[in-house]
């Protein structure tokens, strides 16, 4: 085979066979395709779309490219969780450790925080001493006698995907369903669990900005998950406004460990019973949504959810004091008010831009190689529907000082549209694809 002709055939809309897909890929892993020519199909596939055997195809191919996880010798029913990314998603910190509890054995991989979106890892390094590295050995055993385990992605799981995402990211073939699609389910296959339940969500925040986009990817999720014979469901949820309350690593946890305690119920508590309610009834835990609401419910109000967080971090060598005491988590020593200059009623945040000001105080990356500072971020006051008083304060900011804390406030009061009437709210959860 020829790669030139793949591409010239993907060019020109024709699909690609399995035998091609396989070739290509093991080609791009091993470096006989080069880099110049993967992404000039990146950008044919972009404009020309795959198949729904293509893309089942593509994403079994990147999967086998490197090491797969074998969860067969751990008990029970093995679950994992994936969100299409957003800001102030601390969603795994809270669900992980609930399932946990109601006895979903949960195996994670999770990644770092790139541009405004942030990364489960680097806010669990909240807790010092916490390891993210860890062994498949330790993995494994974790998963088995702890009942769950985050971890960073191991260095040979899904190589393909690695190299191909890099390409993407610099040639502008990013949001492309059939390449986000294998993209996700190619690491999540490869991480071995059952049962595998996708948060993809739309809206200003988001890679997918309409309800539509992401329905279209969420299915497309899912039948790659029954081709590859895992039970997958997906839940497409809002991400015009950020999730809660609060961005920023340190003040992300604080806010799971808020939920954890049985904080008042708000969508972030909506979305892991909803996460939660799909993968007990698909790993066959609880007979129906509302059993699995009891559930949760329960764990959360004995508190074992809760004991089950601090398990996690003290069973990878984390400090688990924060969570007795969130006093000792990382804090910014300037906390700044933003207020509002007008009143009415908040009709949009836009979610993207408080990530940029979380960025911009030095809470995300720039790039990969870029040190964050987990102490800042902000917390906001007023969410989509509130009514604002002049002079009220829409969200605090912490920083490292005060130029940036002053520059953040200018910015955070830029994401607020305050009108005199109050908007139409749409519904968090935007549907379900089973």
């Amino acid at each position: 085979m020829q790669m030139n002709d793949l591409i010239v055939k993907k060019r020109d809309g024709y699909a690609l066979t399995t035998e091609e897909i396989q070739w290509m890929i093991r080609g791009f892993t091993d470096g006989t395709v080069p880099d110049y020519q993967m992404a000039a199909m990146a950008m044919a596939i972009y404009f020309q779309g795959m198949d729904r055997r293509e893309t089942l195809d593509l994403t079994l191919a990147m999967l086998h490219s490197g090491d797969t996880i074998d969860l067969s010798g751990v008990s029970g029913v093995k679950a994992d969780k994936h969100s299409t990314g957003g800001v102030g998603d601390k969603t795994s910190l809270v669900l992980v450790p609930m399932m946990a509890a109601c006895g979903v054995k949960m195996a994670k991989m999770s990644g770092r925080g790139l541009g405004h979106t942030g990364g489960t890892i680097d806010k669990l390094e909240s807790f010092p001493g916490f390891d993210t590295a860890l062994t498949m050995e330790q993995f494994l055993h974790n998963v088995e006698t702890v009942g769950m385990v985050i971890s960073g992605q191991s260095a040979n799981l899904d190589p393909a995907d690695k190299k191909l995402y890099a390409l993407r990211d610099v040639t502008g073939t990013v949001p492309s369903i059939p390449l986000i699609a294998s993209s996700i389910m190619s690491k999540k296959l490869a991480a071995g669990a059952d049962v595998i339940v996708l948060d993809v969500k739309c809206g200003a925040g988001s890679f997918m900005r309409t309800p539509e986009q992401a329905r279209e990817l969420a299915t497309e999720m899912v039948e790659i998950g029954k081709g590859a014979g895992r039970n997958t469901v997906a839940v497409i949820t809002d991400m015009d406004e950020p999730l809660g309350n609060a961005v920023g690593n340190a003040l992300e946890v604080r806010e799971a460990i808020d939920a954890l305690n049985g904080a008042e119920p708000g969508e972030l508590m909506e979305l892991c019973y909803t996460l939660g309610s799909a993968m007990l009834t698909a790993g066959g835990i609880a007979a129906d949504d509302a059993a699995a609401r009891a559930m949760m419910q329960n764990a959360i109000q004995s508190g074992a959810a809760l004991r089950k967080l601090k398990t996690l971090i003290e069973a990878q060598g984390g400090d688990a004091s924060a969570i007795d005491d969130p006093k000792l988590l990382p804090t910014a020593p300037v906390q700044v008010e933003a207020t509002s200059k007008v009143e009415g009623y908040v009709n949009q945040i836009d979610a993207a831009d408080v990530g940029v000001v979380s960025m911009h105080l030095g809470g995300g990356r720039a790039t990969k190689e870029s040190e964050i500072d987990l102490r800042v971020g902000l917390v906001l006051h007023k969410k989509v529907g509130d009514y604002v008083n002049l002079g009220e304060s829409l969200g605090t900011i912490h920083a490292a000082d005060e130029i940036s804390a002053e520059e953040a406030v200018k910015l955070l009061l830029g994401c607020y549209h305050i009108e005199q009437d109050p908007p139409e709210k749409t519904p968090f959860i935007k549907g379900i694809v089973r």
